[in-house]
């Protein structure tokens, strides 16, 4: 289970969340018995008894009765029709979604009603400055911080977007109905509101019908940011800022971005064959589309807002410059009687005026309500939108009125533009359209400019008839016709179209928007204006700090054996021979050599197989979008330095071919190449390599040319716990972090370390807190990189105050690790407890999962592996290659099938074999003693404690009685007592009478869910058990995917 549910128990009031909690279940009762009448929900309710009744009796150790009650529940369950238990496993699921939505939203009234909020910059710069830290090493720290969290598309996000803007609807009413001053009537419209949402989600199909396509992962990764990042961000960065004045004196610089943030969608091609060359070329246009459109929108409000006249001479010059310019522009057009030339179109066609035409949205409501009011943040996502059209249709006829769509540009599944009758256009280039289609385009942007000019001119004055206009609203104009040019341009490049603006017209850099927002800023702070500079402007530069022109950077990632494959075809093109079959020192010194020569390397006419060319086309994509667009290139199953080497080569392979092309240098600089290593073997093997790499004079030269002397390196903790169990995992990630930075040091090279989380547990997931105060001391010195995945992105992010609490929290964990680095282990002899508990469960967890015959058969029935295929949830494939052991198959299903069953084996599995050997050879008091003084064994131990209290054997034993062979049920009831000597083992270490004693709220959140979510397992073992004899039957089908879904809702928790 994630550690969602981890971080709400700290942070939530339960009287409130149950009142709360009521509300919404007693609604839906409301619109259950419209829906499915009385009779049915009477059944509905004596399933929840039965269950509670259970529970309660488990919970006060009345086992016997307990056990009578659940097989009268399972029974009962047994004997439904396929109708009703699709309409139990619909109820039971929207009662625990919305249990959820009301434990979301007591984070944000526990974090607004506590006055002093643990883990918030005030309390860690507080208690830094009492430890004996200088205010002015405070202050340099804080502002020298990188953090960079990156968002994922990793398939754990089950619920359909629909819906997810339904429930954070719902949020919002909740908080609505907080407020004090709320009337009888407000009250009762706020019920009916509740009600009409409830009924709508009701009413709503919960299942995804269709996979997402890489595209629609992105659009999810971008409403993310609009509904939420975007308000979040300035409120966080003004915390930084008050607290650091508060105890240094000094706030945070203006243009200081301690969190910056990227992305995976659309640039993850590791095992996806969905994600294109064209794919990411779209999705990081697209991305720099939203950007400039949220920065139209915000410059409206600006232009409104800053309506004073006193101004330096600097902004009154550029002021004037842009009058200027403006009526010689109108004198140029009444001077002539006739069309408009090409480039006197593209000066005139997206003419701004420099009084606002109207008033934008919400210019009667103080720049407070961004974030408090609950209808503003509705998610509203139009991508883009806008008055062009492109002309050209495939079959060569003019687009109707009616064929014009208010969105542009609409991508299809593959990423490329699709016309509006849905079919899908091929890559066009400029020289692909006839002369007449240019003529008719033309015209058609000539038309709707002229137009939209002459309806302004009626609206407005002109430039010489504005006595005393603002000279802040005059700058803001141009500013706005830059990104309205930005956004066309964008457009055009989105839809294939010839695209000739003059680089001056446009805005391709944040340093180049920024200039002239600064300017206003130090002009009204000169003016004595700065409570008007500290307002909309200073966090509208915030964002542009932050957001860039991109939103969020997009990583490329694709696995090695792609990469020495596409080497393959060029060296056997070349008669050199086969790249991979050469060994490590032949390959080292033939890319060395090629990397230092000045020539390409793949000759132009080269004919390669398909893979090969959509790898060569990624590294020619990423050489036209840049840095300026683009992350950092990740390389999965990452085991040598050639690895690095032969993406540098091919980088700059493409470089070279696209400014040979260009006729100039490629945009922005060369992207950081980061090595990923994922299994024990490699972990174990990432400082050697590191070593070899940083030995290599032209890498080490590079890394301090072109990345400012800073080494990337990533680890992965889904695979390695999937190849040797968690707590192996979690050992060979420790020591192998601390062998990286000690090698980097070596050799005078600052390294920032990039950790692939999961949401769970089993994949390296936990309170973001701690898992960055238990990392290597010197590990992270001030820099992390770290993704957040699926539904985590979600839970963490989905809402603007509870995304400003988790900034916060990453910023000060960082902070602490940077300034007070986490305690090393006391002595050498805890390390080589460490290394003992590690060999045995690695060879307990082994000997289960791999070597046991019977195990992968044993895991397919006890779990609903083989369905989970049916969700949709992600444009990837489940498998990395299509074979059916466990070896290939991917950590997020691995883990989320564990999770339905409530069994969790992958997070616990050989932990209790590890602590019982070490305390059999009468180390307890040493285990005892590691567990309070090192961060490191305490969070390891905490978060297994966290998920054994989430562990249900009981439910984890009717999955084995009704759908696991007789033969393999001893198998299931082997690994039952493992279970339970774990808990027994871990107690012990932890010193806790019972699990998660140290956190009740958590266990009482748990123990809330039973009466839900233990029906919903019992449901799923009954359709399960008729599925696999009729799988042909698409509604025993959507009833398991309901209870998939409704489970997932429960623990909080996919993959």
């Amino acid at each position: 289970m994630t550690d969602t549910m981890d971080d709400i128990a700290e942070e939530i009031s339960f009287q409130s969340f149950e009142d709360d909690f009521k509300l919404l279940g007693n609604l839906l009762n409301d619109v259950l018995q419209r829906e499915v009448g009385a009779q049915f929900m009477a059944k509905i309710e004596r399933i929840r008894l039965l269950a509670l009744s259970a529970s309660n009796m488990r919970l006060s150790g009345i086992e016997n009765m307990a056990a009578l009650l659940e097989k009268q529940l399972a029974s009962e369950i047994s004997e439904m029709t396929l109708e009703e238990a699709l309409k139990l496993a619909r109820a039971f699921s929207h009662y625990l979604t919305l249990m959820g939505i009301a434990e979301t939203y007591h984070r944000v009234r526990k974090g607004r009603s506590v006055t002093h909020l643990s883990k918030s910059c005030d309390d860690i710069f507080s208690q830094l400055i009492q430890g004996g830290v200088t205010p002015n090493d405070l202050y340099d720290t804080v502002c020298k911080q990188e953090v960079e969290i990156v968002l994922t598309a990793h398939p754990t996000q089950i619920n359909r977007r629909t819906l997810q803007y339904k429930h954070i609807r719902i949020a919002h009413l909740l908080e609505y109905n907080d407020r004090p001053d709320l009337g009888h009537e407000d009250r009762e419209m706020l019920i009916e509101d509740l009600v009409r949402e409830i009924t709508s989600i009701w009413q709503t199909d919960e299942l995804r019908r269709h996979k997402p396509t890489p595209v629609d992962e992105a659009r999810a990764g971008l409403n993310i940011v609009e509904q939420s990042l975007w308000k979040a961000v300035p409120h966080y960065l003004r915390r930084v800022s008050t607290a650091l004045k508060k105890h240094t004196g000094k706030p945070l610089p203006l243009t200081c971005t301690p969190i910056k943030f990227g992305s995976w969608m659309g640039g993850d091609r590791d095992g996806n064959p969905n994600v294109t060359a064209k794919v990411t070329r779209d999705v990081s246009l697209l991305s720099r589309w939203m950007a400039i459109d949220l920065y139209i929108r915000e410059i409206d409000s600006l232009r409104f807002e800053l309506s004073m006249n006193r101004c330096n001479d600097r902004l009154s010059r550029l002021a004037q410059e842009i009058l200027e310019k403006e009526t010689l522009s109108e004198n140029l057009r009444e001077s002539r009687n006739q069309p408009l030339s090409r480039s006197q179109l593209k000066l005139h066609g997206q003419q701004v005026p420099s009084l606002p035409t109207q008033l934008p949205d919400r210019a009667g409501l103080p720049a407070c309500t961004d974030y408090t009011d609950g209808g503003s943040q509705y998610p509203k996502l139009e991508l883009p939108g806008t008055d062009y059209m492109p002309l050209a249709r495939e079959d060569g006829r003019e687009n109707s009125s009616k064929d014009l769509s208010p969105n542009i540009p609409k991508l299809s599944a593959n990423g490329s533009s699709a016309n509006s009758n849905g079919s899908s256009a091929a890559v066009t280039s400029r020289g692909s359209f006839s002369s007449g289609q240019l003529l008719a385009q033309r015209k058609l942007f000539a038309e709707s400019t002229i137009g939209r000019s002459s309806f302004h001119k009626l609206l407005e004055p002109s430039s010489a008839l504005r006595p005393g206009i603002a000279p802040y609203r005059i700058v803001l104009g141009d500013i706005k016709e830059k990104l309205m040019k930005t956004r066309r341009r964008l457009e055009l490049l989105l839809e294939d179209l010839p695209c000739e603006y003059d680089p001056w017209d446009y805005y391709e850099t944040k340093d180049q928007f920024l200039e002239p927002l600064l300017l206003c800023y130090e002009s009204l702070q000169s003016c004595g204006a700065g409570i008007l500079a500290d307002g909309r402007l200073a966090d509208l530069i915030r964002r542009v700090s932050t957001f860039g022109m991109v939103l969020m950077k997009l990583d490329l990632r694709q696995e090695s054996g792609r990469h020495a494959e596409t080497l393959d075809a060029i060296t056997k093109y070349l008669d050199m021979g086969t790249y991979s079959e050469w060994d490590e020192e032949k390959k080292l010194e033939f890319l060395t050599k090629e990397l230092k020569g000045k020539r390409p390397l793949v000759p132009p006419t080269i004919e390669v197989a398909p893979d090969v060319k959509e790898v060569l086309d990624t590294f020619f994509v990423a050489a036209e979008l840049g840095s300026e667009s683009l992350g950092a290139y990740v390389i999965s199953m990452a085991s040598n330095a050639s690895d690095v080497l032969a993406v540098e080569l091919l980088q700059k392979d493409a470089r070279l071919a696209v400014s040979g092309e260009l006729g100039k240098p490629c945009p922005g600089g060369m992207l950081r190449v980061v090595p990923l290593f994922e299994t024990v073997k490699d972990l174990r093997g990432a400082g050697s390599v590191i070593r070899k790499l940083l030995s290599i004079d032209w890498y080490r030269e590079h890394i301090v040319k072109n990345h400012n002397g800073h080494q990337e390196v990533m680890v992965g903790y889904s695979d390695s716990g999937k190849d040797a169990g968690r707590f192996t995992a979690a050992w060979e990630l420790y020591k192998a972090q601390g062998d990286v930075v000690a090698a980097c040091n070596e050799f005078g090279i600052k390294v920032t370390l990039f950790h692939g989380r999961g949401g769970s547990i089993g994949r390296g997931g936990g309170p973001t807190y701690l898992a960055i105060q238990s990392q290597p001391p010197g590990s992270v010195m001030g820099t992390l990189r770290s993704t957040e995945q699926g539904e985590m992105v979600q839970a963490k992010f989905g809402l603007p105050q509870i995304a400003t609490r988790q900034l916060e929290i990453y910023t000060t964990a960082v902070l602490l690790a940077t300034l007070r680095p986490p305690q090393p282990p006391r002595e050498q002899k805890w390390c080589n407890l460490m290394e003992e508990i590690s060999k045995i469960s690695c060879q307990k967890y082994r000997s289960t999962v791999y070597e046991n015959p019977e195990f992968l058969a044993y895991f397919q029935e006890a779990t609903p592996q083989a369905e989970l295929g049916y969700l949709n949830i992600g444009s990837r494939p489940t498998r990395r290659k299509a074979t059916k052991g466990i070896g290939h198959l991917r950590a997020i299903p691995w883990i989320f099938a564990w999770t339905q069953t409530r069994f969790v084996l992958p997070a616990w599995l050989g932990v209790g074999a590890g602590l019982k050997g070490v305390c059999e050879k009468g180390h307890t008091e040493d285990l005892k003693a590691m567990y309070k003084e090192w961060p490191f064994f305490q969070s390891t131990v905490d978060l297994i404690e966290m998920v054994l209290g989430k562990a249900d054997i009981p439910i984890a034993k009717h999955y084995d009685e009704v759908l696991v062979s007789e033969s393999r049920r001893e198998l299931g009831a082997e690994l039952r007592r493992e279970l339970m000597m774990t808990e027994k083992h871990v107690l012990v270490v932890s010193g806790h009478e019972k699990l998660s004693e140290n956190n009740k709220s958590l266990r009482r959140l748990i123990e809330s869910r039973l009466s839900y979510l233990n029906p919903m397992n019992m449901l799923q073992v009954e359709v399960l058990r008729r599925l696999r004899r009729d799988d042909e039957n698409n509604k025993l089908r959507d009833a398991l995917l309901i209870t998939i879904n409704g489970i997932a809702a429960g623990m909080r928790n996919t993959g």
